[in-house]
C-alpha cells in the first residue's frame, strides 16, 4: 500500500529534532496502557483481540485489492517500463497481503473470514473509482491509497506493539510517491490543461476514501469501540474528529506535491 509522503516525513523529522532541542535533551514520554503492551499481554481483552482481527482483516483485504488493481492498471502504462514499474508495485503489496494472512492465521484467525466482512465495502470503493486512463490511475495509487494508510497509521498508534510493528511494515512505501510525482507533474508540464481534470478527480478519491473509511468503521463494533476509546488509549469522538482533519491537511500537501490544487 502506498504510504510514504518525503516532505511530510521530512517535516516530521524536522519537527521533532525542534521538540528535542527546546526540551535540551529531556526525554519523550514513552507509550502507556495497550500502546505499551504486546500482543499476548493485550490480547487477553476480548474486545480488543476483535478490534485488532476486524483491522487485519481490513488491511489484508486492501491490499488484496491494491495488488489486482495495480496489475490491471499496469494494462494502461503507456511504456514496457511504466507496465514493469507497476508490476513491481503490485507484487509488494501481495507480499504485504502475505504477511497479514499469516498473522491472523497465528493469532488463530481464519484471514478469509477476517476479510469478509469488508469486501463489499472495498470492492464498491475501486467500481465507484475505476480510472479512466494511466493518469487517473497513478492519482488512485498516491492520493487514494495514502489517505487509506494515513488512516491506518493514526490507527497504528494506539495498538499493542506487535500489531504496531505488523501494520506499520506493510504500510511501508512501494515506490507509489516519487513515481507518480514525477509522471503525473511530467503531464501537467506537458499539457497544463491534465492539471484541472486530475484535481477534480483527487479532489473525488478523497470524498470517496473518507466515506468508505468511516463506513468501514461503524459497520464493525469492536473497531468503532476501540477508536471511540472504549477499548484501545487516546481516542474519543473529538480525537477521531481531528484525526479525520489530520487526514486531510496530508491530503492538501500531496496535492500539492502534484502539483495540483487540493
Amino acid at each position: 500500500m502506498e504510504t510514504s509522503d518525503k516532505p511530510a516525513a521530512a517535516a516530521a523529522r524536522s519537527a521533532a529534532a525542534d521538540g528535542a532541542a527546546a526540551e535540551e535533551g529531556a526525554a519523550a514520554p514513552g507509550p502507556t496502557g495497550i500502546a505499551a503492551q504486546d500482543w499476548e499481554t493485550a490480547s487477553a481483552e476480548p474486545t480488543y483481540r476483535a478490534a485488532v482481527i476486524d483491522l487485519l482483516g481490513a488491511l489484508a483485504y486492501g491490499e488484496l485489492a491494491a495488488f489486482e488493481r495495480l496489475a490491471e492498471d499496469a494494462k494502461l502504462a503507456p511504456t514496457l517500463a511504466d507496465k514493469a514499474e507497476l508490476a513491481s508495485m503490485a507484487s509488494a503489496e501481495f507480499h504485504h497481503f502475505e504477511k497479514l494472512r499469516e498473522r491472523l492465521a497465528r493469532i488463530d484467525a481464519e484471514p478469509t473470514a477476517a476479510m469478509e466482512p469488508f469486501a463489499a465495502a472495498l470492492d464498491e470503493f475501486h467500481r465507484q473509482t475505476a480510472p479512466s486512463d494511466w493518469l487517473e490511475g497513478l492519482i488512485k495509487a498516491y492520493v487514494g491509497d495514502s489517505i487509506a494508510s494515513d488512516f491506518y497509521r493514526e490507527v497504528a498508534a494506539r495498538l499493542d506493539s506487535d500489531t504496531r510493528d505488523l501494520v506499520l511494515s506493510v504500510l511501508a512505501d512501494t515506490g507509489h510517491s516519487s513515481f507518480a510525482v514525477e509522471k503525473v507533474r511530467a503531464a501537467i508540464e506537458a499539457d497544463p490543461r491534465v492539471g484541472g481534470r486530475l484535481a477534480l478527480w483527487a479532489r473525488r478519491l478523497m470524498g470517496e476514501a473518507l466515506s468508505q473509511a468511516q463506513r468501514v468503521v461503524a459497520d464493525r463494533d469492536a473497531l468503532s469501540t476501540m477508536l471511540v476509546g472504549g477499548v484501545a488509549d487516546g481516542f474519543d469522538l473529538a480525537e477521531v474528529g481531528k484525526m479525520f482533519s489530520r487526514i486531510t491537511e496530508a491530503h492538501t500537501k500531496r496535492m500539492a506535491a502534484l502539483g495540483l490544487a487540493a
